[in-house]
């Protein structure tokens, strides 16, 4: 075995041992951003929402003061979700969802968002 080939080897191992260690795959974002602000009460209006594509969320005001937060991500194809009006929109295969709980409301899609609390402090928008 040449010396080249022995090194390129030894490499390949040395990822795939440290890919292993780690889990293998990424954290999701929300996870990442876990009792952190995420976003502000005054981007998200009452009957609609606002996406925070930092953290890969939609967050929701169905009624005043009541705030929700969905992965932004759509269950049918992977999209994030791009509009909150009174419903959450996908527009990459046109798939709506409940502002209030996330549920699949028009497909494609047939499985509710993901839903995650928030906790509001003042203005701000924080994870739980």
């Amino acid at each position: 075995m040449s010396r080249r080939r022995l090194l390129g080897t030894a490499g390949a191992a040395a990822t795939v041992t440290a890919v292993s260690a780690c889990g293998g795959e990424p954290p999701d974002p929300q996870e990442v951003r876990r009792g952190q602000v995420v976003g502000q009460t005054t981007d998200v209006p009452v009957g609609g929402g606002a996406v925070f594509s930092d953290s890969k969320l939609v967050v929701t005001q169905p009624q005043e003061g009541d705030f929700r937060a969905f992965t932004a991500v759509c269950t049918h194809g992977g999209c994030t979700v791009q509009e909150v009006d009174e419903v959450i929109g996908c527009l990459c295969h046109g798939s709506e969802f409940d502002v209030a709980t996330g549920e699949a409301l028009k497909g494609p899609a047939t499985e509710p968002l993901e839903g995650f609390t928030v906790t509001i402090d003042g203005t701000d928008i924080i994870l739980d």
